[in-house]
């Protein structure tokens, strides 16, 4: 496995388990709020991947970003695809976007790398 994947992916892990351990009602109502608006729903659970990887690009969460492009990953996201999402991230965004387009590049090259 890619170690800039293996990184993240554990980092994300360990530190969600030690923030879910505190036991903070807001924060587990948050979780699961999120989860929910993934899932399944009027618009299928990969358009909606899609499109939180938009917003992550446009707000610059780099994490975000990393999380997103797994999840689109695992839903058989295809390069060309993802190359568009890029291009709408940048129209909506700017050119403050495009150095979290060389990071999700460079990350999605990674998980292509995985497989």
């Amino acid at each position: 496995m890619s170690q800039l994947v293996n990184d993240f992916n554990e980092y994300r892990s360990k530190m969600n388990e030690v923030i879910l351990s505190k036991d903070n009602l807001t924060l587990k109502r948050f979780w699961s709020l999120d989860n929910q608006a993934y899932a399944e729903g009027a618009l299928p659970v990969k358009t909606k991947e899609l499109m939180g990887l938009v917003a992550s690009m446009v707000l610059r969460c780099d994490d975000c970003i990393k999380y997103h492009l797994g999840k689109c990953y695992e839903l058989g996201t295809t390069t060309e695809e993802m190359y568009e999402v890029f291009a709408i991230a940048n129209l909506v965004g700017g050119s403050i976007v495009i150095p979290h387009t060389r990071r999700a590049a460079e990350y999605w090259e990674e998980l292509l790398k995985m497989y």
